[in-house]
């Protein structure tokens, strides 16, 4: 089995091994990075990506197939790593770039990959409660720009729902290639452009709330959610009415794409990402040519590019 063991946390500033001292991780110029919550932190938390800690920690359980019994976490992850990569996923090192609160942490480990989560936000913490650290899971709290390990470590880097939200994603896209070992995969998926999101009212209300504080934000979504979520499934069946109301309403619901959730995991679902579609500091999109040109450029190889899921989705290996 392969462990992490002999896997240490690097200085992101220095690349050299960290050693531990007093709640902390030092590395022998002197950088020290807090050791919280059995979590090391080589970030500060307040960040732009703050907001989404806070809904994590809140909706810690909501997107895991653990908690909701449908497959939904389980079927993106599959679609979007292939078939050749999802099969060979046993004893491999994957690097879990943006984890979240775990909905695919959880199938990795079940799946029998051993897996480093990081995070640039506290969604850390729920995490960790929901994939406990083991001898095939770690989790840092870190900036995926400035990573704390050696280039080319891990066998698949994976990289969903994130990289449309970080200030530069061609820059994103580059710094996890660096982490894929020769031969090994880069897995990530991106916004792409849809006119209709401009026609929406959903934007305006977003120039508010990403300016709000993480409490007030996620207050104001609950109330939005609790008063609008109940017409949008009177309205379900009624196709042109209901998006037409959906121009006017910022609350996202999956009446239709997920029918197989009850009435509160709806609930749950349109809270946590209609917080997650208000509270975006950085929201990007990009077309499949320019995610190809993106590889490209960094010499990947086999790459696969197609529209689907949130966007695009993209799959490319490097070269051994």
């Amino acid at each position: 089995m392969i462990s992490h063991e002999q896997f240490t946390w690097h200085c992101p500033v220095h690349q050299r091994p960290l050693a531990p001292s007093d709640h902390s991780l030092v590395c022998d110029h002197d950088c020290r990075y807090p050791h919280r919550g059995g979590i090391p932190r080589f970030v500060s938390s307040d960040n732009y990506s703050a907001a989404f800690g806070s809904q994590w920690k809140r909706y810690r359980v909501t997107q895991l197939d653990s908690y909701t019994g449908v497959p939904i976490s389980r079927e993106r992850l599959k679609r979007c790593l292939g078939d050749e990569v999802w099969a060979d996923l046993r004893e491999k090192r994957v690097l879990e770039a943006g984890c979240g609160a775990g909905r695919f942490t959880e199938i990795l480990l079940e799946q029998g990959a051993t897996v480093t989560s990081i995070d640039l936000s506290e969604a850390v913490e729920a995490n960790q409660e929901n994939c406990p650290q083991t001898e095939r899971h770690r989790i840092a709290q870190a900036d995926i720009m400035a990573l704390p390990f050696y280039p080319q470590q891990f066998d698949v880097v994976l990289c969903l729902g994130v990289i449309q939200h970080t200030p530069n994603p061609e820059r994103t896209i580059a710094a996890l290639y660096q982490h894929v070992k020769p031969g090994g995969w880069l897995v990530f998926d991106h916004y792409t452009y849809n006119w209709l999101y401009y026609t929406k009212a959903a934007p305006y209300f977003r120039m508010l709330f990403r300016r709000l504080s993480p409490e007030r934000s996620l207050r104001w979504s609950e109330q939005l959610v609790d008063a609008l979520l109940p017409l949008h499934r009177r309205m379900q069946d009624a196709r042109l009415i209901h998006s037409l109301f959906s121009r006017l309403s910022p609350v996202l619901c999956y009446y239709r794409s997920y029918p197989e959730l009850n009435d509160e995991l709806q609930r749950q679902w349109a809270l946590l990402d209609t917080h997650d579609a208000l509270t975006d500091w950085f929201k990007h999109f990009r077309t499949r040519e320019q995610i190809e040109c993106a590889l490209e450029a960094l010499g990947a190889a086999e790459t696969t590019c197609r529209y689907g899921g949130i966007g695009v989705e993209a799959r490319a290996r490097k070269p051994a």
